[in-house]
């Protein structure tokens, strides 16, 4: 799989607001993106059900502050992942950390 269409699709969802997460290379790449936004650091050697925990944790608090954020909350807190994980996903996890190009296609 290309990291990047994984990174597209989230971009693409989020500014749509339409569709869910489909599997776990988005989901990582969402994770990522929410310990940027948040702040928060979260351990890709996690399973990824506790991953999702930690992340679900962090948006606790958090008041995101446009549409597109809000509505990659709303994504995240209805997907459940299942116990695949791969050497992409940590790439795809890890560029949502360092995002730098916010929501651009």
């Amino acid at each position: 799989m290309v990291t990047s269409i994984a990174r597209q699709s989230i971009v693409i969802k989020c500014k749509l607001q339409e569709s869910i997460l489909l599997g776990n290379y988005e989901f990582y790449y969402a994770a990522g993106l929410i310990g940027k936004l948040t702040g928060q650091q979260f351990d890709f050697e996690l399973s990824p059900k506790e991953m999702l925990i930690q992340v679900q944790k962090a948006l606790e608090t958090y008041e995101p502050r446009d549409e597109k954020e809000k509505y990659l909350i709303h994504i995240l807190s209805n997907f459940k992942p299942d116990e695949e994980k791969d050497e992409q996903m940590r790439e795809l996890f890890e560029w949502g950390i360092k995002e730098d190009r916010l929501w651009q296609e």
